[in-house]
């Protein structure tokens, strides 16, 4: 027995009858052999970590565009935060915690650079709306390995794909991640707020503080321990009525004194402007995209190839390529 065969087998006497089992995955699309010491969703974690796309994620915007300090949230730190959670929570349920770390580790790789207004910048000039948990099952299934993609698990992709829109996963352990990426944002972003002098800890209304706490950490102690409590009493995955309804508040809050903050949000403009001008650029250039995306051209259509180098960009990058195109070298700015 090889020690794959144990972990599979193991999985059956330690987790509960409903966890996702590594043996009984629906597969890849591309048949491969087994690893000797990995299940199949440990392969899929490191072929996440070890992607460009999950590298990409350092330099890109979680909310604040390039603030002043170290300690700010961005697309990476989020995406761990969220593997945290979302593991506690399936270590609690004995649900499959290896499948539950894959999925959230990718969840967010399709993420465009300056956050939402990237989203936003990409869905006007295409025409339709982009959203980044598509692209994100893009990245992972034709993007990543120079077009070959990663080739994960159907388990893995449905995660990446459900943790956000009408898409549910149909395990438990993908929705588990849908829930989590909630908790780590709403929770982030506030505290990212306080740090940035928007928001005090106290302006949160006290009706939501009364059922969530007063803090960063007893909000989230309260949200991942009553997703256990509740779901180890009544069988089914989910909060307590009054406290999802307090982090639901806790969002609509957030939208309204943070996401939608003149002074948290107020350079997006000029983000979209960008990211709109470097498409535009490329459209009328398309000889001018990477060597590597030239080849796109005749399957995917000159929108998409476009879209796809441009949601790929970090905040950092799409900076630079719009100073080397329409910025004068005279004019740039010296580091």
């Amino acid at each position: 027995m090889t020690v794959r065969e144990h972990l599979e087998q193991t999985e059956y006497a330690v987790l509960a009858p409903q966890a996702q089992k590594s043996a009984e995955t629906k597969g890849r699309a591309f048949e491969e052999e087994e690893s000797d010491v990995r299940t199949c969703y440990q392969r899929d974690t490191d072929r996440i970590v070890h992607s460009k796309a999950f590298r990409r994620l350092m330099h890109k915007t979680q909310v604040f565009l390039r603030p002043e300090g170290d300690h700010y949230r961005t697309r990476m730190t989020h995406t761990l935060e969220v593997s945290r959670i979302a593991r506690t929570i399936a270590r609690a349920l004995r649900l499959n915690e290896d499948l539950v770390e894959a999925a959230a580790l990718g969840h967010d790789l399709g993420h465009t650079p300056f956050g939402h207004a990237g989203e936003v910048a990409l869905s006007e000039v295409m025409g339709v709306p982009f959203r980044h948990n598509e692209q994100s099952l893009r990245v992972v299934d034709h993007l990543e390995k120079d077009g070959q993609g990663l080739n994960l698990t159907h388990e893995v992709r449905m995660g990446i794909l459900g943790h956000t829109g009408l898409s549910i996963p149909e395990t438990l352990e993908g929705q588990i991640v849908r829930v989590s990426d909630r908790i780590a944002y709403i929770n982030h972003d506030l505290d990212d707020a306080v740090r940035a002098g928007i928001l005090r800890d106290s302006d949160v209304p006290r009706e939501i503080s009364y059922v969530l706490g007063d803090s960063h950490r007893e909000r989230i102690n309260t949200l991942v321990m009553d997703m256990i409590a509740n779901t180890q009493e009544t069988g089914v995955l989910g909060m307590h009525p009054e406290v999802r309804k307090a982090m639901d508040d806790l969002r609509t809050f957030l939208f309204a004194r943070v996401y939608k903050n003149p002074v948290a949000k107020g350079e997006e403009s000029k983000a979209r402007a960008m990211l709109q001008a470097l498409y535009t650029y490329y459209s009328r250039h398309p000889e001018k995209l990477p060597a590597d995306f030239i080849p796109q051209l005749d399957f995917d259509g000159m929108p998409r190839v476009i879209c796809d180098y441009i949601a790929g960009m970090t905040d950092n990058y799409a900076v630079a390529k719009y100073e080397e195109i329409f910025i004068p070298s005279a004019w740039h700015v010296r580091g």
